[in-house]
């Protein structure tokens, strides 16, 4: 039995087998030092970034840049502890990265979305914006993505080529927003003391602002009820509830003065035949 086995060939399988475990080792060290150095880095390079009053868009956007490109590197590292080339090992890279590229036109694409969104700057981190089927307050500009948090506090996470390919609306921006309300009254209400009712609400709110003056007039004499658009201007974040107090005004008021918001109806006729 001894002599099947071959005390040379198991001293190499040994020493083999230990430098390969020390390769996997440095290999393995070599990552996650690696790691904790480029998440210390990318977080110098945002501080630094914070501190010379960047825009947290953007700030965000070249660290998770910084981070991808610092990895890579790491990578390289690592596979070289395990006796791979640096050159092949780049090479490597590469060509999975032509490959990964292929099959993941999308996010190639969103990257390139990414960078667009960082150097137009439609919108920035805090903006509400309505884009790519969504609406959302901006937490946050990634590589490939924006995360938006909606009004209800859930987390929506739209790809950046979805959100470049379409209309961006970007409610944040002006200083200042428009509330249009179509107020209807009947046809038999007073006309004249429904107008006087609507500008007298405008003037005893604060937040309703008198440069540009709120404007209201008839714009529609539809099936059921004359249509008065009532137009007030606000600071953006008002917005919202000014709108849910002025139509709550509107209703409690004119039922006070017995104006009539009319429902849509229909009259139908019945003929019989003799």
């Amino acid at each position: 039995m001894d002599s099947l086995i071959n005390p040379e060939l198991m001293t190499q399988l040994s020493e083999g087998a230990q430098a390969m475990g020390l390769k996997l080792l440095a290999a393995l060290a070599t990552f996650i030092i690696g790691r904790w150095i480029a998440k210390l880095i990318v977080a110098g390079i945002k501080k630094a970034l914070m501190r010379g009053k960047a825009d947290p868009t953007l700030a965000g956007f070249l660290g998770n840049v910084a981070y991808g490109l610092l990895m890579a590197v790491v990578v390289i590292a690592a596979l070289g502890e395990l006796g791979v080339s640096t050159t092949s090992a780049a090479a490597l890279l590469g060509g999975a990265g032509v490959a990964i590229g292929l099959s993941l036109k999308d996010q190639l694409s969103s990257f390139a979305a990414g960078v667009m969104l960082i150097m137009f700057r439609p919108f920035r981190v805090g903006d509400y914006i309505e884009a790519g089927g969504t609406a959302g307050t901006v937490e946050q500009i990634k590589i490939v993505a924006t995360v938006l948090k909606t009004p209800n506090n859930q987390e929506i996470t739209v790809p950046n080529h979805e959100i470049w390919g379409s209309n961006i609306i970007n409610y944040s921006i002006r200083p200042t927003r428009r509330i249009d309300l179509p107020v209807g009254i009947s046809y038999d209400a007073d006309f004249r003391k429904a107008k006087d009712i609507l500008k007298d609400i405008a003037e005893n709110d604060e937040r309703v602002l008198s440069d540009p003056a709120p404007w209201l007039g008839v714009t529609e004499l539809a099936d059921s009820a004359v249509i008065i658009s009532y137009r007030t201007w606000v600071n953006t974040p008002d917005y919202w509830q000014t709108r849910s107090d002025l139509i709550e005004q509107i209703k409690l008021r004119f039922d006070q003065n017995d104006i009539g918001i009319p429902y849509p109806q229909m009259d139908v006729h019945l003929q019989q035949n003799s």
